[in-house]
């Protein structure tokens, strides 16, 4: 008895000391972990979106996205709420829209409706028709009472694949349904559009926020909410591989991130991604946020990261472009930068804006390779143009 005692004591002693080592390896792993700096920088006037921006449309639309077409023209589109809807309350689109809507402007001042490019009732498949039933009741982030079902498309984007002389139209579906891939069958971008073959039957991704980015090489991969890439196939019929993670820098606590976009500046890989700032007790903001109910947000900020590797690793993030979250970022006609803003209404921010969910669009720069605003620039656009 003495001998099987003295055995198990050994094997205890040998289990917590291998725990205990195993415990160090990851207090030094975590240690060693670099994170980004999470201080939100709210009052900066060179990072925040001008107060010359206005709207250009007047146009209810969340998740703007701008691009320039091969043709010269350029093309905008968004999240919509159906126009002949009436509401109890405020317009929003949280449950229900009729489908995707496309402007076009030779100069990002004058803009036409090409109208409603793809419907619901008329192009979608049966799994994008079906809808998800809503408990009556249930009301939006905002307080909106909602209607019977969740059968809404959100952030909308529209791409040329210059190697493939391709359109795509890219978005995804409210209630959790995932997200899809449509191509132009007309070689136009204002269709009609058909799923690819990848979502003819289900979603192609899983989550909200699905966009694609087209490399040097004309490789295409899809990037979805909020953390996730998968190149495609060369027919840009589905994708090639799995989803999986950038390998990034993120914060000491992940918050809830959005909005994400892919480009390309000096040769690297930018990531951009938008985070809520939240108050601290001192004073101070930050992106690390309790996700507790009542928590007060602030702004709605775009972060981003660089990678010489498109899969990463990311280096840690900056913030750029205060209050204007879930933007694409697109290059005019002489090749100067710019990005789309929609004047979020949630937030402390959204207050101050006489008209919030309205497309609009602020010239950027490149600052030692860091995207900030450009104040001047943006200053002398809108001063040309008729925003009422």
């Amino acid at each position: 008895m003495t001998d099987m005692l003295t055995k198990r004591i050994k094997f205890i002693l040998l289990i917590l000391c291998l725990s205990y080592c195993i415990g160090c390896a990851q207090n030094q792993q975590d240690k060693g972990q670099p994170f980004s700096d999470p201080r939100a920088p709210i009052g900066d006037s060179l990072l925040t979106v001008p107060s010359t921006v206005k709207p250009l449309l007047d146009v209810w639309m969340r998740d703007t996205y701008v691009m320039l077409g091969p043709d010269g023209s350029y093309y905008l589109t968004g999240t919509t709420a159906s126009p002949e809807r009436k509401f109890d309350g405020q317009m929003h689109c949280w449950d229900y829209n009729d489908g995707l809507y496309l402007w076009r402007s030779p100069d990002l001042k004058h803009w036409e409706s090409m109208g409603r490019i793809w419907s619901f009732d008329e192009d979608a498949a049966a799994w994008q028709k079906a809808g998800k039933l809503i408990k009556k009741g249930t009301t939006s982030l905002n307080g909106d009472p909602l209607d019977s079902m969740y059968r809404a498309v959100w952030a909308p984007e529209l791409h040329y694949i210059k190697s493939k002389k391709k359109w795509l139209l890219i978005a995804c579906l409210n209630g959790n349904q995932g997200s899809f891939v449509l191509e132009s069958t007309s070689g136009k971008p204002e269709g009609p559009y058909r799923n690819i073959k990848g979502n003819e039957q289900h979603a192609i991704f899983d989550n909200i926020d699905l966009g694609a980015f087209e490399d040097d090489d004309g490789q295409v991969y899809l990037i979805g909410h909020n953390h996730y890439i998968a190149r495609m196939k060369d027919d840009l019929s589905d994708v090639a591989e799995p989803f999986k993670r950038f390998k990034e820098t993120p914060y000491s606590k992940e918050p809830y991130i959005e909005g994400v976009w892919l480009t390309k500046h000096h040769g690297k890989y930018q990531l951009l991604q938008t985070v809520w700032s939240v108050p601290t007790s001192n004073g101070q903001y930050t992106y690390l946020r309790k996700e507790k109910p009542g928590e007060q947000l602030h702004s709605y900020d775009v972060v981003v990261a660089e990678s010489a590797n498109i899969y990463g690793p990311y280096g840690p993030r900056y913030p750029a472009i205060l209050e204007g979250g879930h933007n694409n970022l697109f290059q005019d006609k002489d090749g100067d930068w710019w990005s789309t803003v929609f004047f979020n209404p949630r937030g402390v921010m959204g207050k101050k804006f006489v008209q919030t969910c309205r497309p609009a669009v602020v010239p950027v720069k490149w600052e030692r390779n860091r995207l900030k605003p450009d104040r001047k620039a943006a200053a002398d656009f809108y001063s040309t143009i008729n925003t009422k």
